[in-house]
């Protein structure tokens, strides 16, 4: 029986003051406490609550015929603890049930998998800890920052325990292939892959309220008639998506929980799919293929890469001073600091700096509470600069430290060249080859034109005439020159050569 695995990321960062509200060395607190709240309140009554009473409803109809799972941030689960302790308790209520499956994740929602492995493992084991606190589960699978995913970060994770991991079915990545499939970490055979199908999870996600669409409007009985129509070879249908769809990003008007309700109804009347979880699929199917994935993916914008988050300068500057600091953090016994090392990491910050206002601007306006790139990066890195002296205070500097400065920039510089390097091999290998006759010899050599510049340039047809008939004047000035030729000469041998001709 096909299998669809309905998955769903709950996060919510917590938001900073702005830098001009509070005096760089001196005062040390921040958070807006007024913004973070009223989000996770708004948030809390227009999603979570809502939408978890609904899948409640469904389970208490269907039993374990149907089945979801979450991965919660540990900053998620701070806000509830301080902003909506009723949300928490929901969630409770749905890991009672046995139907849930909640994943493992960084604890702050971080791109630290991407710069530090010791310092991944870290909040990734935090963060399942306080999964089994609350939900009473140990996470089997793991789902990273954003489906971020690379060989190297699937090897980690498998090294680390977990039988499987989640990322995007990038059509850069799989080419003719389906993500309707389970696959395998290429460097550890060992961990098992589950695909998101981005069309299908991005018609609910994304294009569900779009009146332009033309499927609009859609209902759960088309929904399931799509599915339906795919291939029945294709095993698992991964249904990936940020759990805010349902009641704040697709609003309640739009009919978007008559949607949920109604969904798991016609999967069982008329399709032969059943739900399950994550766990459940990778203990149900075997693999059929290695992903090969060398460079980080993800399931942001069109590109499906890291540029949402490392795009620009302005970026991976705050990136670098923020990780430069690991090192003293982990000497660091004070709470307050280790508090906001941890929410200093929340990818949102660096999002807030993306300047890709064209392929997939609005969504990123949407999430931004800054006027500009440059606001976001000049705020973040303020916040840094006091966060920097509090922690110069607590642990200062050392010999040790400077050394690996000095050694990271030196690494740092080395990559930059190796970049440079590879940059230019693949330049040169995309120029196009050109041919030159050698006349005299009749043999043709390519020679390949390192820069287009210095490329020869065409003449046009009359300055190739004139030159072709002077150079053919001066052959027969020279051939009269020199006399008659000897035999085995090269003409004796181009007449028999060519018989009959004269």
């Amino acid at each position: 029986m096909r299998t669809i695995c309905l998955y769903f990321q709950v996060h919510q960062p917590f938001r900073f003051r702005r830098y001009r509200f509070f005096d760089i060395g001196n005062e040390h607190y921040y958070y807006d406490d007024y913004l973070n709240e009223s989000i996770m309140r708004k948030v809390a009554d227009n999603c979570y609550l809502p939408a978890n009473n609904i899948i409640y409803q469904i389970i208490k109809e269907y039993g374990c015929r149907f089945k979801v799972a979450f991965s919660i941030t540990g900053l998620a689960l701070d806000q509830f603890e301080l902003y909506a302790p009723e949300v928490l308790d929901s969630f409770k209520k749905l890991a009672k049930t046995g139907c849930v499956e909640f994943l493992a994740e960084t604890y702050s929602h971080s791109l630290v998998s991407l710069k530090d492995p010791v310092e991944f493992e870290k909040q990734v084991k935090e963060q399942t800890q306080r999964i089994k606190n609350y939900f009473g589960q140990e996470p089997g699978v793991f789902r990273n920052t954003e489906l971020i995913y690379s060989d190297k970060i699937g090897s980690m994770i498998s090294d680390m325990g977990f039988k499987a991991m989640l990322t995007e079915g990038a059509k850069h990545i799989l080419g003719w292939k389906s993500p309707n499939y389970v696959y395998y970490n290429a460097i550890n055979p060992r961990l098992k892959i589950l695909l998101k199908n981005f069309k299908l999870s991005d018609d609910i996600a994304f294009r569900f309220s779009n009146r332009g669409w033309s499927e609009y409007p859609l209902t759960a009985e088309k929904y399931v008639k799509w599915l339906t129509n795919l291939d029945k070879k294709e095993e698992v249908i991964n249904l990936f998506m940020d759990y805010e769809t349902f009641g704040e990003h697709q609003w309640m008007d739009t009919g978007i929980f008559e949607f949920l309700k109604a969904l798991p109804g016609w999967v069982f009347k008329k399709s032969d799919f059943t739900f399950g979880t994550p766990g459940e699929v990778a203990d149900s199917f075997q693999p059929v293929a290695a992903v090969n994935v060398i460079h980080p993916i993800s399931w942001a914008d069109e590109e499906r890469d890291l540029t949402a988050w490392l795009g620009n300068e302005l970026q991976e500057d705050a990136f670098n001073k923020l990780y430069a600091l690991t090192e003293r953090v982990n000497r660091c016994s004070d709470p307050k600091i280790l508090k906001d090392w941890k929410y200093l990491q929340a990818s949102d910050h660096f999002y807030y700096m993306s300047t890709k206002f064209f392929s997939d601007g609005e969504v990123h306006a949407y999430f931004n509470p800054y006027e500009s790139p440059y606001d976001a990066y000049i705020n973040y890195m303020n916040i840094l600069s006091d966060f920097i002296i509090r922690l110069n205070a607590a642990v200062p500097e050392t010999d040790k430290d400077l050394h690996m400065a000095n050694l990271n920039d030196a690494i740092e510089e080395k990559n930059r060249i190796i970049e440079k390097y590879e940059a230019e091999i693949k330049r040169l290998q995309k120029t196009a080859p050109m041919e030159k006759k050698d006349a005299a010899k009749g043999k043709t050599e390519k020679i390949i034109v390192k820069d287009r510049k210095s490329a020869p340039k065409l003449k046009d047809k009359q300055t190739v005439a004139k030159t072709s008939k002077k150079n053919t004047a001066e052959k027969v000035v020279k051939k009269k020159s020199t006399g008659a030729k000897k035999p085995g000469s090269g003409a004796t041998k181009k007449r028999k050569q060519a018989p009959g001709k004269k």
